[in-house]
C-alpha cells in the first residue's frame, strides 16, 4: 500500500516550525541581550581594544614552509595524524614542562571534550562559579554531581571536598586567569587542598598562556603548581585557533580513547599546527613583548581610572573590565566609542552575572602609545 505523502513541512516563508524563535528572540531584545551578526568586519583604522590578541601575533603572516598539509583529512584516531600535529605537540608539552600534550579543534571543544572524558557519574566537580561557559558545559554533560562554589573562594572549595569525601574522584576545575573578570584564584592553595583531599586539579590557562610566568609557561608556572590537567589554547596569545590539554602520558592517552571532542572531529589544519611550533618559540622567548603589553596596561588602567570608569576590583593582566550599570548601558556606551572609532563589544548576561553588564576591555602589545592617547580620547568623549 502506498503510503500518504507527508505534509508539506512549512508555510511558504520556511519558518512556520520555528515561528517560537522569533518570539525568544523579541524576548531577549526586550531584556537588552540581542545580539546580532555584525554587518561587516571593523572598519578599517578602527582601534580594536576587545580581542584577546595579547602579543599580538594574530596578523603576523605565516605560511607552509615544512610542506604541511592544508588539512588533515580524517580523525586523529583514523588517518588524520601528521607529523606537525606531534611536532606541535611535543614543543607544546616542553614550554610547560608537561610530559605529553594533545591538541583540540577549539578551546570548548577541549575543555567539553577533557571534562566529560575525566569525569562521571559518581564523582564530585568543584567548579568555580566564573568559569567559562565551556567548562560548566563540560561539568554538566559529565553526569557528575557538581558543586559550583563563590568565585576564587578558597575556604568554599575547602568546604566542598570535605563533603564530597566519599565520591569516587574528585575534581577541582578553574580557569587561572579568569577571562571576564581579569582576576587569578590561589593557585598554589588549590593545589595544597586536592592534594590533602586526593583530588584532581584542572586549570584553563587560556587567557594567561604567553602573557604570565617564565617564558610565558602561564600563572601555574608562575606560582609553581602543577595542575593535573593543564588546558590552554592557540587561538588567544598565540594568535591562531585550535587548543590543547597537556600533563602526563597517560592522561593523553585516555583522552586519545576519551575525549568525544576529539575522537570524533577531523584533526585540526597540519598548517596550524606547524605554525603553533614557531608561535610557542616566538612566545617563550618574547619577554619584550610581555614587558610591552604590561606597560601598554598600566597606562590604559590609569588613563580610565583617572576618567572615573568603574573597572572591578580585582581586575589584573590585560583584562579591565569596565561595569555598567543595565546591559542597554554597556551597548549604549559601546556605540558611542565605535563613533569615536574605538571597538569594544558590550558584554552581557548571560555571558556575565545578571547586574555586571560591562565593557572587556583589553590590551595588546601591538599596541602603540599613540593608540593607548586615542583610547583614552575616545573614552573621554564616550562619557560626556
Amino acid at each position: 500500500m502506498d503510503e500518504a505523502p507527508l505534509p508539506h513541512a512549512s508555510t511558504p516563508d520556511g519558518v512556520s516550525a520555528l515561528r517560537h524563535l522569533q518570539d525568544e528572540l523579541s524576548e531577549l531584545e526586550r531584556a537588552g541581550l540581542l545580539r546580532m551578526p555584525a554587518a561587516a568586519p571593523p572598519v578599517a583604522g578602527m582601534l580594536v581594544l576587545c580581542s584577546n590578541d595579547y602579543l599580538g601575533y594574530a596578523a603576523l603572516p605565516w605560511s607552509s614552509e615544512g610542506g604541511a598539509a592544508s588539512g588533515a583529512g580524517a580523525s586523529r584516531l583514523v588517518s588524520g595524524t601528521h607529523e606537525a600535529h606531534l611536532m606541535a605537540e611535543r614543543e607544546i608539552a616542553a614550554w610547560l614542562e608537561m610530559d605529553a600534550a594533545l591538541l583540540f579543534s577549539s578551546g570548548y571543544a577541549a575543555n567539553v571534550g577533557t571534562v566529560t572524558a575525566l569525569a562521571r557519574p559518581g564523582d564530585v566537580i568543584v567548579s568555580d562559579a566564573l568559569n567559562h561557559a565551556s567548562l560548566i558545559d563540560g561539568c554538566r554533560l559529565s553526569g557528575a554531581a557538581v558543586e559550583v562554589v563563590r568565585h576564587v573562594d578558597v575556604e568554599a572549595v575547602e568546604s566542598a571536598l570535605v563533603r564530597s569525601r566519599g565520591a569516587r574522584c574528585r575534581w577541582v576545575v578553574t580557569e587561572s586567569l579568569f577571562s571576564m573578570d581579569g582576576d587569578n584564584p590561589d593557585l598554589r592553595r588549590l593545589r595544597a587542598l586536592c592534594d590533602h583531599h586526593d583530588a584532581a586539579l584542572v586549570v584553563d590557562e587560556a587567557h594567561a598562556l604567553g602573557i604570565c610566568g617564565p617564558r610565558g609557561a602561564g600563572l601555574c608556572a608562575e606560582t609553581g603548581v602543577r595542575p593535573d590537567v593543564l588546558i590552554g589554547t592557540l587561538g588567544k596569545s598565540l594568535g591562531l585557533h585550535g587548543a590543547f590539554v597537556a600533563g602526563s602520558t597517560t592522561l593523553r592517552t585516555y583522552l586519545w580513547n576519551r575525549a568525544r571532542s576529539f575522537v570524533f572531529s577531523t584533526g585540526i589544519s597540519p598548517m596550524v599546527a606547524l605554525a603553533s611550533v614557531d608561535r610557542v618559540r616566538r612566545a617563550s622567548a618574547d619577554d619584550a613583548a610581555r614587558a610591552r603589553l604590561a606597560m601598554i596596561t598600566r597606562q590604559l588602567r590609569a588613563g580610565l581610572h583617572a576618567l572615573g570608569a568603574p573597572l572591578l576590583p580585582g581586575s589584573s593582566g590585560p583584562i579591565l573590565p569596565w561595569i555598567l550599570k543595565s546591559p542597554g548601558a554597556a551597548v549604549e556606551m559601546s556605540q558611542r566609542l565605535a563613533r569615536e572609532g574605538i571597538l569594544v563589544q558590550a558584554i552581557r548576561p548571560p555571558t556575565v552575572p545578571a547586574g555586571t553588564s560591562r565593557l572587556r576591555i583589553t590590551a595588546s602589545a601591538s599596541l602603540s602609545e599613540v593608540d593607548v592617547v586615542r583610547a583614552l580620547a575616545g573614552f573621554r568623549e564616550a562619557l560626556r
